[in-house]
């Protein structure tokens, strides 16, 4: 599929799942009971760990909300687990004894989840598979994880392709770099128990095939921890010194991490470097030239599209999927890819993060560049 045909059925699929999920009925407007058979209920929400900005910041308190708003009668028991596997198995537990209704389950580890479903299952309770995929589960919400590398992967292939390494030796018009050698990247991906990250990798190898880019070393980052990643390019750069021509980091944490070690090694300005989730210090080093481009997903559409699935199959309903991925019924949300162009449209006219937010003094420069801030006055 091409990447407008991958978009096109990525905000068709969005569409559809608004219609069938995401808006009121006339008659279940927000803040009251959604229909006369809504009954009282409890909603168990596990997410995954907190290093990514986005899970407490923007996931755990969309969701709250929105399932307060459409069932006032419900409770919502919440619990990270910190990127440990066994924590998280014992609070599936804890929140199973309690009775809860249905359970919303962002995996530390996919595989070691499907007990968590089994067990769930065994008492009758429907499992909602939140943002990483779970085998069993009734439902499955996320983004088009393959479709986000692939849009980093293409990203990065463009940026390498014209000359964006920014290591000052430019490219010929084969795309190699002016010593005639192939550039070369760096794959740093997601942690390896988690099967957005093998998505995201998949994404990135298919934008980077028949390219004639040199992958130089792979990654799995453990827990997506940008300290490992931090660690892991510093070996890199220095086993491929000159021969980093950019980076695909599988998200802004990561990307982060990667930042800084090409930093510390003295790379200025640092080769392109790709990232995904949208969060503030990612947008200001895309602003700020430091990383290439982010992508942006709408983390509260997500985390309203999943409230809003576990009040309907509180209720009883069987919400229409858009998908289906190894037998369970999916529902996708649509990506964006983020350059410094998009930043504007994109970030600041979405109210993902406002220009106050971004534009801070450190970047108050980079912003005006970037045509967020009006120029200063002259003196």
């Amino acid at each position: 599929m091409t990447r407008l045909g991958a978009l096109l059925a990525a905000l068709l699929a969005t569409a559809a799942l608004l219609a069938g999920c995401g808006a009121p009925a006339d008659d279940d407007a927000p803040g009251e009971a959604a229909s006369p058979g809504l009954r009282t209920g409890t909603v168990g929400l596990l997410l995954p760990e907190a290093k990514t900005a986005r899970y407490e910041t923007s996931d755990h308190p969309t969701f709250v909300a929105v399932v307060e708003q459409r069932c006032p009668a419900c409770r919502v028991l919440y619990a990270n687990a910190a990127q440990d596997v066994a924590a998280q198995q014992e609070q599936a537990e804890s929140m199973l004894a309690r009775g809860v209704d249905v359970l919303v389950l962002d995996a530390v580890d996919g595989v070691a989840a499907a007990g968590v479903v089994a067990q769930a299952h065994r008492l009758g309770v429907p499992v909602v598979a939140y943002d990483r995929f779970v085998d069993g589960a009734d439902y499955y919400v996320s983004f088009d994880n393959e479709l986000i590398g692939y849009l980093m992967g293409e990203a990065l292939v463009g940026a390498v392709r014209d000359g964006a390494d920014q290591d000052g030796t430019g490219q010929d018009g084969d795309g190699h770099d002016g010593d005639g050698r192939r550039p070369g990247v760096l794959l740093v991906h997601g942690a390896s128990t988690d099967p957005n990250a093998k998505a995201l990798a998949a994404g990135a190898h298919r934008a980077l095939d028949g390219e004639d880019i040199e992958v130089l070393a792979e990654y799995e980052t453990p827990d997506w921890s940008p300290d490992k990643a931090t660690e892991w390019v510093e070996a890199m750069l220095t086993r491929y010194g000159g021969r980093v021509d950019g980076v695909f980091a599988a998200s802004d944490g990561i990307a982060g991490g990667a930042v800084a070690a090409m930093k510390a090694a003295g790379l200025d300005p640092v080769p392109p470097t790709t990232g995904q989730d949208g969060e503030l210090a990612a947008v200001q080093r895309v602003v700020s030239g430091d990383q290439y481009m982010t992508v942006y997903k709408a983390t509260d559409q997500q985390a309203r599209t999943a409230a809003e699935l576990a009040v309907r199959v509180l209720r009883g309903e069987s919400p229409r999927a858009t998908a289906t991925i190894r037998g369970v019924p999916t529902l996708l949300l649509a990506p964006r890819a983020v350059g410094v162009d998009d930043v504007g449209r994109v970030i600041v006219d979405g109210h993902v993060h406002t220009t106050d937010d971004i534009c801070t003094p450190p970047y108050a420069d980079a912003c005006r560049s970037a045509g967020l801030l009006d120029e200063e006055p002259a003196p």
